[in-house]
This record gives structure tokens, C-alpha cells and sequence, in this order.
């Protein structure tokens, strides 16, 4: 059954445009509310946001949802989304929400839902909710109401969990770091885990005002890290997206380190720790097939879910993995964290950094990836990948890259877009590929 809220991250829109509206939000926080309350003790959410303008609206219109439903409300302001689903389970609420739209435009917002145990809901329990939606609510009696509340540490238990994860034995006394918070849920709480462990910090990106979000910073626009890197003559940068579930790296040469690279790193250094669970790690259709042929030749095996962290951590779950991530840099640690932590991937990266005492750049460089290529294609309506035009153009190039390559067509879950990604061993038939496809989509949308 086709989802009609929720996406492959939760229900993310443009502000104050169906879905992503004030009383589209109450209504979820009535639903999510109703469905979380089991049991006779007093049930509470914790709601996090990010730094988004209409972050204030989503708030206050899922506060009056949850506690007209009788739920109580803990408000622990911008936080980062993994910090959310921490908290919720260290703190015994009910359900966490996140309010955001991680990387995308300030003008986006979103609501990610946790269940008690810290993990991303499952398609079951959405659709449940999303049947909830459209339902007239079970309002609480008068006494019943819920109540909200504010609380002040939230950033500070983040802080101490996330440094924890870090060896104890090591400093990052000495080392220049360029940490860019994207404007977002981690402006304060990165920089401040980073300088406390010792880095000698140059910040960007720490200074939101509702709008510039993600706007020409964090890990989906590096540029600017790349050229503040090489100006101060850092030993690597670190990027996060706005609400810091997402981990990009630039060496100390100026050159971006996508999940790929990151994942191979983390996942050997487990390996020759003795830490690795599963004897492997989990990754997306997305993830290159350079790093597949890497772990092999490692002895790690690589296994692949649909496009979306909370696939990868079902995969883990299901496997008893505990490495598992994206290409873009959802780096998922299940030893610290339920879901996709851009600084606690960030940690682990600079105490390998620390303890291998080599370049960034040579550490970074675990294996050639294969030639890749991305491209969307925006559509306003219809079902462009159903044209039956479309299926013979993307059947023929399926054919003609068996045994040589991959080719993953997918329409994104987050926003209005068909991903056309091809790679292989000949780079000229790669771009060939996805430029036919992407032609084809244009005319069917």
C-alpha cells in the first residue's frame, strides 16, 4: 500500500504546503501520541528540532497534538537527530521526534519519529499512525491534558555520550580540526565535543538564524570546507548536515572522503580490533562497487539494503551487524548509537587519524572507486518511471552493463526527484548510460 505522509525518512514537505503544515503536525502528534499510549503510567515524548525558522511552528503545533492527546512533552530545543533517539531511550519517554529536513532547504521542514527503545519507526507502525491522521482523535479529558516542559542539559548528556566513544587513552591535543555545522541542530554541541577532547578548532557554519541552514555550507556543499581547509592549514575537516546525522570528510589536500571511504576505514580498524560483528558491514544499493571489492579482498563481506539509513539499520538488526552506512554519509554505529551520528563517526575517524599518526589524505585512500554517476531529474506529477518509453530505455542499458557494472533508478522518498545512478569499469559508457535515461525520464515527466 502506497504511503501517503510518511517518506523514507519520515514526512518531510515545504513549510506550510500539504503535508508540512501546523495542522497536518497536530494531527500527527494526536495519532503518534495515541498510538504510544500503553499502559497506566504517565507517558511523555521528547521532541528535538533543528534550527530551521519554522522549526517554532512545528513545535508548539505538535506540543498541542501531544498533550491534547494526553501525552506529557519534553522540549529539549535544537539537537541532532541522533541525540533524539539517545535521549529518548536514556530519558524513558514513550517516543522521540525530531523536526527537521536534514540536508534540505532551510524552506523544508520534517517530523522523524523514534520509538522507546531509540530505533526509527517501522512501515508498519507509520501506517498505523498514518491511518490515525485521518481519523478523528481520542482527546484526553480535562484533567488529563499533558503538559510541557522544557529542559536545559539535553545538550550537555549529548555531549558526554558521544565523547564516551571516543579511547580514553587518546587526545586530539595538537590536531587542527575544520568542523562545519551547516548552520545547524550541531552548532553547539560539536564544536564544544571536539574542543573538549583537546582539538585545536576552526568552526564554521555556527551561526543560524532560521534561514541559511545547509546554504552554501555543511556536508552537502563542501566547497567551503575544502578552501578553509587548505587556508588554514588544517589536518582535516569535518561536515555535517543539519541535523547531524550525516559525516563528510576533507583531507588535509582539500579532497572530499564520501561514507564509502569512511566505511572501509571504520570497518578494517574493527576488523583488526576485533570489534567487527557479523563478520561484515551493511550498505546501500547506492555504496560503490569499488568498496565492495575492497571488503571482499579483506575478508569483510558487504551486504546491500534499499536507499535509506533506516533500512541499513534493520538490515543490522536483522544480521547482528554492527557497521553499517551510506555513500552520503549516514554512518551508522550501532555499538554507540541507534541511528545514522555524523560526530560520533567523525570521533571515531580522528582517533584512527590520531593513532595511525599518518596524513589524512593517505589514510583516507583505502580504495579507487569505481566511475559513478548521479543525476536527477525533477518531475512535478505522474509516474514517469512507469512510461513504458522509460522501461525499454533503462532495460536496453541494464543489458548493456551486465557483468561490467550496476545501474540503480530509484524516485527519491524526500523529495520530487527520479536518481539515476550508473558505474562500471568503462567511464564513457557510465555517462552515456545515465545521460540516455535521465533524457528519457525528462520526456515521459
Amino acid at each position: 500500500m502506497a504511503r501517503k505522509y510518511f517518506g523514507t525518512d519520515g514526512i518531510r514537505g515545504r513549510t506550510n504546503e500539504w503535508p508540512m503544515t501546523a495542522e497536518i503536525a497536530m494531527k500527527v502528534g494526536q495519532a503518534a501520541g495515541a498510538y504510544f499510549l500503553r499502559g497506566k503510567h504517565r507517558h511523555r515524548v521528547l521532541i528535538g528540532k533543528d534550527t530551521r525558522l519554522s522549526g517554532y511552528m512545528m513545535e508548539s503545533a505538535l506540543t498541542a497534538g501531544f498533550t491534547s492527546v494526553g501525552m506529557d512533552v519534553v522540549l529539549v530545543g535544537p539537537m541532532p537527530t541522533p541525540a533524539v533517539a539517545m535521549l529518548t531511550q536514556s530519558m524513558r519517554a514513550d517516543l522521540g521526534v525530531m523536526i527537521s529536513a536534514s540536508h534540505n532547504p532551510f524552506a523544508d521542514n520534517g517530523i522523524k519519529l523514534f520509538g522507546p527503545d531509540g530505533y526509527k519507526l517501522s512501515d508498519e507502525a507509520e501506517a498505523k499512525i498514518e491511518k490515525a491522521i485521518e481519523a478523528s482523535p481520542k482527546l484526553a479529558a480535562a484533567e488529563q491534558i499533558g503538559r510541557a516542559r522544557r529542559v536545559d542539559d539535553a545538550p550537555g548528556r549529548y555531549i558526554s555520550i558521544a565523547k564516551s566513544t571516543f579511547p580514553d587513552h587518546l587526545r586530539l591535543d595538537g590536531l587542527r580540526v575544520v568542523i562545519d555545522c551547516a548552520n545547524g541542530a550541531a552548532y553547539k554541541v560539536a564544536p564544544d565535543a571536539l574542543w573538549e577532547l583537546g582539538a585545536d578548532l576552526i568552526q564554521m557554519g555556527v551561526t543560524p538564524n532560521g534561514i541559511n541552514i545547509n546554504d552554501k555550507v555543511g556536508s552537502t556543499a563542501p566547497a567551503a570546507l575544502q578552501a578553509k581547509v587548505l587556508e588554514t592549514r588544517a589536518d582535516i575537516g569535518i561536515a555535517l548536515d543539519g541535523d547531524a546525522d550525516r559525516l563528510i570528510v576533507v583531507d588535509e589536500k582539500g579532497q572530499i572522503v564520501d561514507g564509502d571511504q569512511l566505511m572501509a576505514l571504520i570497518a578494517c580498524s574493527a576488523a583488526r580490533d576485533q570489534t567487527l560483528k557479523g563478520d561484515g558491514i551493511v550498505a546501500t544499493i547506492m555504496s560503490n562497487l569499488g568498496l565492495e571489492r575492497f571488503l571482499w579482498s579483506q575478508g569483510i563481506s558487504l551486504h546491500r539494503t534499499p536507499v535509506g539509513d533506516r533500512y541499513v539499520v534493520e538490515a543490522m538488526r536483522a544480521g547482528g551487524y554492527n557497521i553499517g552506512g551510506e555513500q552520503s554519509g549516514h554512518l551508522v554505529l550501532s555499538d554507540y548509537a541507534t541511528t545514522g551520528d555524523g560526530l560520533i563517526a567523525a570521533l571515531q575517524v580522528l582517533a584512527e587519524l590520531v593513532t595511525r599518526g599518518e596524513p589524512a589524505s593517505q589514510m583516507l585512500k583505502l580504495f579507487d572507486p569505481l566511475p559513478q554517476l548521479l543525476k536527477n531529474v525533477r518531475f512535478t506529477g505522474g509516474q514517469p518511471l512507469e512510461d513504458e518509453k522509460v522501461k525499454k530505455v533503462i532495460a536496453q542499458a541494464e543489458k548493456e552493463l551486465e557483468g561490467k557494472g550496476r545501474l540503480v533508478i530509484r524516485k527519491s522518498g524526500t523529495e520530487p526527484l527520479i536518481r539515476v545512478m550508473a558505474e562500471g569499469d568503462d567511464e564513457a559508457q557510465v555517462n552515456e548510460v545515465v545521460d540516455r535515461i535521465c533524457d528519457a525520464v525528462r520526456k515521459a515527466a
